[in-house]
Formats: structure tokens, C-alpha cells, sequence
């Protein structure tokens, strides 16, 4: 339960709206998933992060254009290549009225660098932290950081009081669904104050009346539903219980681009959809092969990349709403070549030859999991694979789960083989070598849930982290992405496109994050 202090603000929030305008709105919508956890440092996935978005804020962030503007640090200074220095903002208060000190933001940043945070990857080459003055303080790197404040947006700022007095001084586990009070519980600085957070049923913000910031739009509260079916989610649209479905199924788009009092808002999202396969167990846990591992021989991971129609998946599946990718980074994304997008192209007959030369004439079974609640259209994506590659004799068994249940399984390393989305949050291309296909150890290759591992994608991927010459740079992330292109170390499908559905009176700014960002959310 929320804490007596985030109660009363609450209630100061909503008794201001009544009190200062009639126009205010609440802003009701829904999604498939739902959120995991309001511990900021604990699981890094959009629909999460989106959340803790509205309650937290970092030292910067980003505008409408994905430039960095000033959050709660008003200004900053480069003092040399590995020293940052950042003034705080003045007058800033926590949820609880406790006043933002130099001290949350150390506590905050050793936090999301311990051993459980999610977010270590986006501190890569942190060394320290430390208080200069009450509104002041500075980052030492062990080496330059061309990418540091695009990659620090995502670092958000707890009380330190609040944390230690509520005995979550480390991020929860969220691989081993750790209950701590951070999980359904906040105390940030940003523009919504979390009223309550009931799994699978509802959460519910406020808005801050004491937030420092201003918004352009006019929503006084955030009611969101997760709703796993489409139907419903598009039924409760239509009967007027709804503002907005953050991912309307693609099938029903057309029907509300031409049903009169809704609209559809769309995008390229800088997500990428792609297969992950375990590249280091000795044998597969649900394969019928044993004693090996078809998946560490590049042939059969090209075989099962050169089995996917993936036109087909584009047209029949996802209705249109998918762009083909070759990559692992979508186009908005620094290092992105055409030809580094261009596929393997669909060939069945490669396929069975190539599973044949790696010793799989009459292929093998292999479990394929699956989220069924994450990404646009994800279980029916994982149906049209498993007949896929059941024609080149790859047999599947489909394990389909909620986000819930999936993601923890994913960190623990106990899939073969999944279905993965993965956005660049900084728009550059490291960010993803550096989370996904490096080689596991400390921060790096955080989410390579297939451990695939290479000496000398890990070596430019490492090159590129501190590079300050911007050609040369750009130059080792096009290296990089070619190896793994090469290598087919991931499987990559397609970079999501992500229709918004509305009500007419709702005006919104589709963000290539997939972010509904209520700052500029206007319902009239």
C-alpha cells in the first residue's frame, strides 16, 4: 500500500484539479501487458519503463525530437574526458515533500550499478559517483563516453531516505520475482504520483501538483488496464471505457481508420524483433538431440533464418505493420547501413540442405518460448515460425507466457530459444551490441540470454564504447553489426511499426519508443 505522505499528496493532487480547472482529464487506456515493477532500476522493458517514467526522472531527458533537454540537473559541464559535473535543479521535491539532494542521486546511481539492477548497461564505464556540494555532483568514467547522457535518461532518481527506510536499498530481482516495497510502491520527483498498483487489474497516477516541470497537455490522472485479449482491449475502446490501446491488434486497424470518432496513430518503432538462440549449453534442455548443440553450428542457425517467409509474415501476420530488418538496430539507430538491413533471403531448399551438411538430415525438436503479451502480434509471429520451420523438419513445441512468467525465465538462461523485442534507447547502435551479443560479464551482454560470445565483436563492441573520432566510431559499429549480420547471431525478424489507437479527442505524439508521453497529451 502506498505510504500515509504519497496518500496525502494524492489527495492534495486530485483536490487541486478540482479547485484550478474543469478541463483536466483523466487519461484511461489499456495494453496487452502490464507493469512488472516501480522499482526503477530493477526490470528494464518498455511498457515498465514507460511507468516509472511518469513517476521518476533522471538528471536529463529527452524532448519531443529525442534531443537531451534538462531534467533535474538544470546544466552540466565536461571537465575533462572522464569527469561530468551536474548542478541540480533547484526547489525539487520528492512525492513525500522531501527535498532532491546530491545524495539521492549518488545513492541512485550506485543502485542502479548493483549486481541485480537491469540498468548497469547503461552506466558502462561508471567509476564513481560523488557529492560536491548539496546540488552538485560528478561522474568520473574509466574511459570518454561519446553516448553518457543519451544513455543516462534511463537512470532514475530515488530518495535515498525513503529506500533505506523502506529496506530497498538494492534493486529487486526481478529473475527471481523478489516481492520488495519498491515494487508496487514509489516515491519519485516526476509528474504523476502513484495512487495504487493492482496486478492484472489496474494501476492508477495522479498528477503531481507540486512537480516542478510543466505540461503541455491537459491530463490530471492516468488509469491503465492491462487487457491481454484483443477483442476486449478494442470493445472497451469502442463502448467509450477507454481514451487509448497503446497496441490495437493489427487486423482491427483498418476497421478504425474508418469507424467515425476514432483515429489511428502511427509510426516506425526503433524496436527490433528477433530470435535469440542458446549458443553455449553442451546440448539443448528440450532438444531430442543429445550430446550436442545444433545451435553453436552457423549453418543450422542460417538454416533456420533461411527457412522464414518472413514477406509472408509481413503481409499475412502482421498485416502490413512490420519492416523486414536484416540488422539487430532499427533505422533510426547510429551505425544502421542498408546493407546492413539487407536479409538472408528466404530459401526452404538452402535450409534442408544446410541442416543436412551440419549432420540434421531429418532436423530436430526444439521448444521455442515466446512472450504472449509484449510485442505486436508476438504468439501469432511464434505459430507462423513453428509451421515454418516445421517444412525444413525443424519440429517446434510452442511455450506461449505472459511477460510475467517469461522474462524472469529469459534471465535465468533457462530457454533454447526465444522471441525477443529490443528498442535502442539511446539511438546508437552500442547500446544493443553492447546489451545483446556481447559476451556476458558485469554489465556487458546483459540481455545475450543465448550467450553467444565473440572475441572480436566483443573487442570492437569495447573499441566503440570510448572512441571519441565520430567516423572512426560509426565505422567500428558498422564492423560490429556486420559480424553479427555474419554470424547470425541473433535471428533478426522485423522493426516493429506501431499503430496507436484513439479516440478522436485525443491528441498525442507518436514516440518511436513507443512511449505514451502525457506531457504532450491532450484530451479534449
Amino acid at each position: 500500500m502506498p505510504s500515509q505522505s504519497i496518500r496525502k499528496l494524492a489527495a492534495l493532487a486530485l483536490l487541486a484539479l478540482i479547485g484550478v480547472t474543469a478541463q483536466a482529464k483523466p487519461l484511461r487506456w489499456a495494453s496487452q501487458g502490464d507493469v512488472q515493477s516501480f522499482d526503477p532500476h530493477a526490470y528494464n522493458s518498455a511498457l515498465n519503463n514507460q511507468f516509472n517514467a511518469f513517476v521518476y526522472e533522471g538528471l536529463v531527458a529527452y524532448d519531443q525530437q529525442f534531443t537531451i533537454e534538462p531534467a533535474l540537473a538544470s546544466k552540466w559541464t565536461q571537465l575533462e574526458p572522464t569527469r561530468w559535473r551536474f548542478e541540480l535543479r533547484p526547489g525539487v521535491k520528492f512525492h513525500d515533500g522531501s527535498a532532491l539532494t546530491a545524495d539521492d542521486v549518488v545513492f541512485s546511481f550506485e543502485r542502479a550499478l548493483s549486481p541485480s539492477s537491469n540498468f548497469r548497461v547503461l552506466l558502462q564505464g561508471v567509476t564513481g559517483v560523488k557529492k560536491l556540494s548539496p546540488s552538485s555532483v560528478e561522474i568520473t568514467l574509466s574511459a570518454p563516453n561519446p553516448v553518457l547522457l543519451r544513455q543516462i535518461t534511463g537512470v532514475r532518481i530515488m530518495s535515498r531516505d525513503w529506500a533505506l527506510k523502506h529496506k530497498v536499498e538494492k534493486p529487486q530481482n526481478f529473475a527471481q520475482k523478489e516481492e520488495t516495497h519498491a515494487v508496487r510502491n514509489a516515491n519519485g520527483t516526476g509528474p504523476f504520483v502513484l495512487k495504487s498498483s493492482q496486478p492484472g487489474v489496474k494501476t492508477e497516477l495522479l498528477l503531481n501538483p507540486n512537480w516542478w516541470g510543466k505540461l503541455q497537455g491537459n491530463v490530471s490522472a492516468i488509469v491503465y488496464t492491462p487487457i491481454s485479449s484483443d477483442a476486449t482491449r478494442l470493445a472497451a475502446l469502442l463502448s467509450g471505457e477507454l481514451d487509448f490501446v497503446l497496441d490495437p491488434a493489427p487486423q482491427d486497424v483498418p476497421k478504425l481508420r474508418n469507424t467515425p470518432g476514432f483515429k489511428i496513430i502511427e509510426g516506425p518503432e526503433f524496436r527490433t524483433i528477433f530470435l535469440g538462440l542458446d549458443q553455449a549449453s553442451d546440448e539443448l534442455s528440450s532438444s531430442n538431440i543429445k550430446g550436442r548443440n545444433p545451435f553453436k553450428d552457423l549453418r543450422v542457425r542460417q538454416a533456420l533464418y533461411q527457412a522464414i517467409d518472413i514477406e509472408a509474415i509481413r503481409r499475412v501476420t502482421m498485416r502490413g505493420l512490420a519492416q523486414p530488418a536484416g540488422s539487430l538496430v532499427a533505422p533510426q539507430a547510429e551505425g544502421w547501413t542498408p546493407e546492413g538491413d539487407r536479409r538472408l533471403p528466404f530459401d526452404p531448399a538452402r535450409a534442408k540442405a544446410l541442416l543436412a551438411e551440419a549432420g540434421y538430415p531429418d532436423g530436430f525438436q526444439v521448444q521455442l518460448d515466446c512472450p504472449n503479451d509484449r510485442y505486436v502480434n508476438d504468439e501469432e509471429i511464434c505459430k507462423s515460425l513453428s509451421a515454418l520451420w516445421a517444412k525444413v523438419g525443424v519440429q517446434v513445441k510452442l511455450a506461449s507466457q505472459g511477460s510475467s512468467v517469461y522474462f524472469p525465465k529469459l534471465q535465468r538462461k533457462e530457454s533454447n530459444l526465444h522471441l525477443l523485442g529490443w528498442g535502442v534507447a539511446t539511438f546508437d547502435a552500442l547500446y544493443s551490441l553492447q546489451a545483446l551479443v556481447h559476451s556476458p560479464v558485469g554489465a556487458d551482454g546483459s540481455w545475450n540470454y543465448g550467450r553467444y560470445s565473440n572475441a572480436k565483436l566483443d573487442a570492437l563492441i569495447d573499441s566503440a564504447k570510448v572512441e571519441g573520432d565520430a567516423a572512426k566510431r560509426r565505422s567500428q559499429l558498422v564492423q560490429a553489426l556486420k559480424i553479427v549480420q555474419d554470424d547470425v547471431a541473433v535471428i533478426p525478424l522485423h522493426h516493429q511499426v506501431t499503430p496507436w489507437a484513439a479516440r478522436s479527442n485525443v491528441q498525442a505524439v507518436h514516440r518511436a519508443n513507443n512511449h505514451i508521453d502525457v506531457r504532450w497529451v491532450r484530451i479534449d
